[in-house]
């Protein structure tokens, strides 16, 4: 029989195989695939390129990679989680309640005042995917005001960063400092030196080459990070943040109950849960919860394995504007870290 450590080499054996072919394709620049069992044995792979403009720079293990939207499940669900445990608030109080001057203007007809914590963490609100924030100025308080106080076009739920936004500024609200004060582990940042991290796109607005900085345009006018995007992290770091969860160290029973819970659209709070044609592949058990990020990047924690695994690529380096197939890459190495799973 094979040893547990055998066994975690071979899933990244088979895993890391889409990865190199993507990267020798030119598909991506570099990535990292990173694999960890319950029990905390982990195995890490890396390949390609930090860098390819304006000069190449070969990965590091160490390299920091813009984590964009995984910010959303790894800072802004855990924090707000925690705020529970520690009874500063609950998961049905509404937006207006933690942030009196949301819609002032209309304080009995705005809806979004009656947004709960919940229905944002999960999606479920009326509010748009993204909207190009950063196009009013770079100013982060004149840019917090105009989130509060815009009319928000209405229309069905939609995964969408506004969500996020908000909850970031619940946060910031409740703790009394600003969202980047929030303390993060070793191995996390909001930013980082660019020597420190992987490149991602060449930004029109800014003109230059994003390293170190976050690539969400409007995170970088909040000042470089808000509920939605802006951690930056090692593949050991986010290994360590799946280690947390699976263990159960880092969250209370409570908190693992409700990002385990499915709820309305696919999702769990702050989460996906594993459905058809997702990023995570076919299989996954269906105790698999989930999420992506616009760089490149990917958390997946199967419960009912004992195994979390992050995929980190920087497909957008150095443009979006590009067909990386990221979806089937995504597809394929949770699939093959998977299968292998099933015959070690």
């Amino acid at each position: 029989m094979k040893t547990s450590e055998h066994a975690l080499e071979t899933r990244l054996e088979a895993g890391f195989a889409p990865l190199a072919r993507a990267i020798e394709e030119g598909r991506v620049p570099g990535g990292a695939l990173g694999i960890i069992d319950v029990e905390g044995r982990r195995a890490i792979e890396h390949a390609g390129h930090a860098a390819l403009y304006p000069e190449p720079v070969i990965l590091r293990r160490d390299h920091a990679f813009d984590l964009a939207s995984l910010t959303k499940v790894m800072v802004t669900t855990r924090v707000i989680l925690d705020l529970v445990e520690e009874g500063r608030l609950h998961l049905d109080m509404t937006l207006a309640e933690l942030i009196p001057d949301l819609r002032q203007y209309d304080v009995k007809g705005a809806p979004e005042r009656r947004l709960t914590l919940r229905q944002c963490l999960t999606h479920n609100t009326h509010l748009p995917a993204v909207e190009p924030l950063y196009t009013n100025g770079q100013d982060p308080e004149t840019l917090r005001a105009f989130v509060l106080q815009r009319e928000w076009r209405g229309g069905p739920p939609v995964y969408s960063d506004v969500n996020f936004l908000m909850l970031g500024i619940a946060i910031e609200r409740v703790t009394g400092a600003p969202f980047r004060a929030l303390p993060l582990p070793p191995g996390l940042s909001f930013g980082t030196a660019p020597d420190a991290a992987v490149a991602t796109e060449y930004c029109t607005w800014r003109g230059r080459i994003i390293r170190g900085e976050v690539h969400d345009e409007n995170a970088y006018a909040f000042g470089g990070v808000m509920g939605h995007a802006g951690l930056f992290g090692t593949v050991d770091a986010v290994l360590d943040f799946a280690a947390g969860l699976l263990s159960g160290r880092d969250a209370s029973p409570a908190a693992l109950a409700e990002i385990r819970t499915r709820q309305p659209d696919r999702r769990t709070l702050g989460w996906e849960r594993k459905y058809d044609g997702w990023h995570g592949g076919s299989r996954c058990s269906d105790e698999t919860i989930g999420h992506t990020g616009f760089t490149g990047t990917g958390l997946w924690i199967d419960w009912e394995r004992g195994l979390g695994w992050t995929l980190l690529t920087n497909r957008v380096h150095p443009t979006r504007h590009s067909d990386s197939g990221i979806l089937e890459l995504r597809q394929a190495v949770c699939d093959a870290v998977v299968t292998a799973a099933r015959e070690t």
